[in-house]
């Protein structure tokens, strides 16, 4: 538990290594050159008034309130805007600043109504505390704010209200929007007494270009942009510092409360991976842990065309570890198995997987990063030797310039988004490869200096042929290849990139992208200074995504652009814990740490601290138990906070593997797809109710701290432990820290992590043991992991999901800002006001050929099957690409993505899918089939029914 407030120091830290000492107030200090006297003084413990100045914006010097004395100075400098001198003598408080500062504060107050007693601020107003401190307490012009504009309220934003007579115009607001969020949605309007806060062209929030990141609300310091939680509850009085739980930047937030009710969750400065910044979904989207549909009591039923009958946990957890031996002792141990959750905490999921190996006797586990980041973990691990990105987040801010692939972070991952568009606007340029105009390829104040709109399917292609310009154009790095790399199979490679089949010329035919831009920007990434790689799941999510992740390897390695800040090779990790999912062993073929499940030395350290023979045999894949469970050998399924029938590809074939199983048990908030299969549904936790860690895409092991009582009764470890218990297996533990020293004694990478070290630390990022104690922010420094870098043949192979006459447009799919994955969560909170839909966006050409307009129903129909959803026309996508969301259980998008995958991980390829779109009346009959099936399936019986 900590304090509301954080101390905040009025301009930003300065990291220059130079110090300076001067004497504040009569004290002698020494701060890093650069520092303002205003944050000296902070340092030192006296806090210099101030209304415009916050430490997570530049020094802007408007307020005239934080004025100083300096010896030898004429004037009274703002102390925000100075910077220390060596030898400067300062004074903070004198009579005449006293005089001035009192003047200041009187024609504020005079502009401003005094409404404090019923104001949503009041014990959280910067302007009431500043009144105070100047020692303010008459007013000669009067204090009705009659001068001030007061067009009325905005309360268009579902989330905060904008009341522009309270007013001060510091424009802390506008500059956060600016400098922290990037997005230039605010401005002030009119001059003088006129003057006032505008979103876009005078425009409501709502409709303006806002995106809703809260930074302005933050940055605000009266009651003129306010949250609606704080007017509906009132002032928060205590905080718990915690980890977002929405996508994998992993920010870190105050989770402010009244008693046991969140009050407001605000982004935390000292938070490593988001430096004090939020998006929409983790400062304002946390409303769906008290939405009315959560399901907070254990269910079972025989049939799943059976209504739900609520019962209490120890029958729940009896029934379920009695079905599964009833299978396990008819079909045979490997009849069951698993799916842990990229939600959940490390140690939930570490649980998870050591039931099913230890408990169910098998290694049939597998998590949500099979159908997502799986190439990443395979690509990496054979070029570098480890499964994870070589950088911490903040490593861009010396990247020179960033290719970026498969990716759309200002909507996927929206506070590093942020971040890569301050480093832009700085100056470093940038590559974007990606079928769809993303908004980084435009936006304001940074434009790509090349968008390589790809055919979708063509990443190897590509990639190669900028490997072919950098060998044949000499401009690899070879010193650094000679000493960090194996010489022979780079020159291996190097002869086979160089071949004239992979020159951009060849390449434009297959990938559409003009050999003069590939070229370009091959030569800009090798030649332009610090060159980093950011990527997403339009990289992973295809029959060739493991070699795309190895053709991206190869390009950091052949330029040297790895194993220093600002270079590296980046996957953007979707959900909050899927590297931490992987980390645990949540592969059917691996132990924690990446070691595979044949190793003996592994496999019997495992055995020696569980108590119990491990299988040495790999289990079965997501898509392998689908398939055993429709040849009628599997027939049992533990999932953990994942919903398959909404999120995996090919969905009647996933519909058909779950209905051909005995008993699926389904771990979750709410009712989803999958439950609709269910024989046994076990109501989840929130990240708001349990302790443990996520790790980020940064390799961030981060705490999540329990904020208010599990609404459910049992956080999700303790109900994998229950379970285990049922299932004669022992495991026993009194809290989450325990079980992270457990996977710290048997996981090399995380052997210097616990819970008192993260207290200590705020986090760290593995590998952290007794070569790195503190851990490892970046990777491969001196050397890669695996030895020597291998560089690895990169031959592209055209995917069999062909175009033709049926079929001739290609679908991609992604994420949109406001909503999260498949919907679970954000759909039941606000969000839906900005995206209350999936869409399809078609090319005006694409669209006038089919006779489509704009908002018209249509269906999409491939070789798997036909869906229908409204159409967007927009040029964002190039002409024969579409593209959809899948946020919506509604649109059924899975319906037509195909059963092909990663040759090396079964990822599904999701982002090429042949495709024909036509005019419709609305819903097709399998949509309005399934949702009555679901609608079935949901049913609960009233408890006295129950009962009887």
């Amino acid at each position: 538990m900590s304090l509301i407030h954080e101390i905040d120091y009025g301009t930003p830290r300065s990291t220059s290594e130079t110090m300076v000492t001067l004497t504040i107030d009569g004290e002698t200090l020494t701060v890093p050159e650069g520092t303002s006297i205003m944050r000296a003084a902070g340092e030192m413990g006296t806090a210099i008034p101030k209304l415009c100045a916050t430490d997570m914006l530049d020094a802007y010097g408007s307020c005239r309130l934080c004025l100083v004395e300096i010896e030898g100075r004429a004037g009274t400098p703002a102390s925000c805007t100075t910077p220390v001198m060596p030898g400067m003598v300062v004074k903070t408080q004198t009579e005449r600043l006293k005089r001035l500062r009192k003047g200041v504060m009187e024609l504020y107050i005079s502009d401003h109504p005094l409404d404090c007693l019923t104001c949503a601020a009041n014990g959280d107003c910067e302007l009431q505390d500043m009144a105070g401190a100047v020692g303010l307490r008459d007013v000669r012009y009067g204090h009705e704010g009659h001068n001030h504009p007061n067009p009325g309220k905005d309360e268009s934003n579902p989330y905060f209200t904008y009341d522009p007579s309270k007013c001060i115009v510091c424009s802390r607001c506008v500059r956060a929007c600016e400098e922290v969020q990037g997005t230039f949605a605010l401005t002030i309007a009119g001059r003088g007494f006129d003057s006032v806060v505008s979103p876009g062209m005078e425009e409501s929030f709502l409709g303006s270009e806002c995106v809703s990141c809260g930074a302005c609300v933050q940055a605000c310091p009266t009651a003129t942009l306010t949250e609606k939680s704080v007017i509906e509850i009132g002032q928060p009085e205590h905080s718990v510092i915690t980890t977002c739980a929405y996508c994998g930047v992993g920010c870190t937030f105050k989770a402010e409360m009244r008693g046991n009710e969140v009050v407001r969750m605000v982004p935390w400065k000292d938070g490593k991976a988001n430096r004090g910044h939020s998006c929409v979904k983790g400062r304002f989207a946390w409303g769906y842990a008290s939405h009315k549909e959560r399901i907070l009591n254990p269910m079972i039923r025989a049939s799943i065309t059976d209504p739900w009958r609520e019962v209490s946990w120890e029958e729940a957890i009896a029934y379920t570890a009695s079905e599964f031996k009833r299978i396990q002792a008819r079909y045979g141990r490997l009849s069951i198995g698993g799916i842990t959750s990229s939600r959940c905490t490390n140690e939930e999921t570490f649980l998870v997987q050591k039931l099913i190996r230890g408990g169910f006797g098998n290694n049939n586990v597998d998590t949500c990063a099979r159908v997502c980041h799986s190439p990443t973990g395979y690509g990496l691990s054979q070029t570098y030797g480890t499964s994870a990105g070589t950088q911490d987040f903040d490593s861009v801010e010396q990247a020179d310039v960033i290719l970026l692939i498969g990716a759309n972070p200002t909507d996927a991952h929206p506070v590093f988004g942020s971040r890569m568009k301050k480093r832009l606007r700085e100056g470093a340029k940038l590559i974007v490869v990606d079928p769809r105009r993303i908004d980084l390829v435009r936006t304001p104040h940074v434009e790509a200096a090349h968008h390589l709109p790809l055919k979708p399917g063509t990443n190897v292609a590509v990639l190669t042929a900028m490997a072919h310009v950098i060998v044949t154009e000499g401009l690899a790095d070879e010193a650094f290849v000679r000493e960090r790399c194996d010489w022979d199979e780079f020159q291996d490679w190097a002869s086979f990139v160089a071949d004239p089949r992979h020159s951009p010329e060849a390449i434009e035919a297959v990938s559409g992208v003009p050999a003069a831009d590939l070229r370009a920007a091959a030569r800009l990434y090798a030649t332009g200074g610090n060159g980093a790689i950011y990527y997403g799941l339009g990289v992973t999510e295809h029959s060739q995504g493991s070699t795309t992740v190895m053709a991206i390897a190869n390009l950091a390695m052949a330029t040297g652009n790895i194993g220093r800040p600002g270079v590296g090779v980046n996957p953007l990790r979707g959900q909050n814990n899927v590297q931490g999912a992987c980390d645990m062993g949540s592969f059917p073929h691996e132990f924690s740490g990446y070691r595979h499940v044949s190793g003996d030395e592994t496999r019997q350290l495992f055995e020696s601290l569980w108590g119990v023979p491990l299988d040495s045999e790999p289990g079965l894949r997501i898509p392998n138990m689908l398939d055993a469970a429709v040849d009628g050998v599997f027939k049992g399924l533990y999932v953990q906070g994942e919903d398959i029938l909404q999120s995996d590809p090919d969905t009647r074939h996933v519909a058909a593997g779950l209905a051909a199983m005995e008993c699926v048990v389904v771990q979750d908030l709410f009712l989803n797809e999958t439950a609709n299969y269910a024989h046994v549904f076990l109501p989840g936790s929130t990240f708001l109710e349990k302790d443990g860690t996520f790790t980020n895409a940064e390799r961030r092991i981060q705490r999540v701290r329990k904020v208010m009582p599990s609404k459910s009764g049992k956080a999700d470890w303790e109900i994998t432990l229950a379970l285990a218990h049922a299932m004669g297996f022992n495991m026993n533990y009194a809290h989450p820290s325990e079980i992270m020293d457990e996977i710290a004694r048997l996981t090399p990478s995380f052997a210097g992590v616990s819970y008192a070290k993260l207290e200590a630390e705020g986090s760290v990022q593995w590998p952290c043991n007794e070569k790195a104690p503190l851990g490892t922010p970046v990777m491969h420094i001196d050397g890669f992991v695996r030895g020597k870098g291998r560089f690895m043949v990169t031959e592209y192979v055209a995917t069999d999901e062909r175009t033709g006459p049926r079929f001739p447009l290609l679908l991609t799919t992604g994420r949109i800002l406001s909503q999260y994955n498949v919907g679970a969560q954000t759909r039941r909170t606000e969000n839906v006001v900005w995206h209350e839909e999936d869409r399809l966006e078609m090319h005006p050409h694409d669209a006038e050929q089919r006779g489509v307009q704009d908002g018209q129903w249509v269906k999409l129909a491939s070789r798997s099957g036909e869906t229908s959803l409204r159409a967007l026309i927009t040029e964002r996508v190039a002409p024969g690409v579409v593209y959809t969301t899948f946020h919506h259980p509604g649109t059924q998008a899975n319906v037509v993505t195909t059963d092909f995958s990663d040759w090396a991980t079964n990822c599904p390829e999701y982002k090429v899918t042949a495709v024909q779109v036509s005019a419709s009346n609305g819903p097709t009959a399998w949509q309005e089939s399934y949702e009555d099936r679901a609608r079935s399936s949901r049913r609960i019986l009233p408890v006295v029914e129950a009962a009887e």
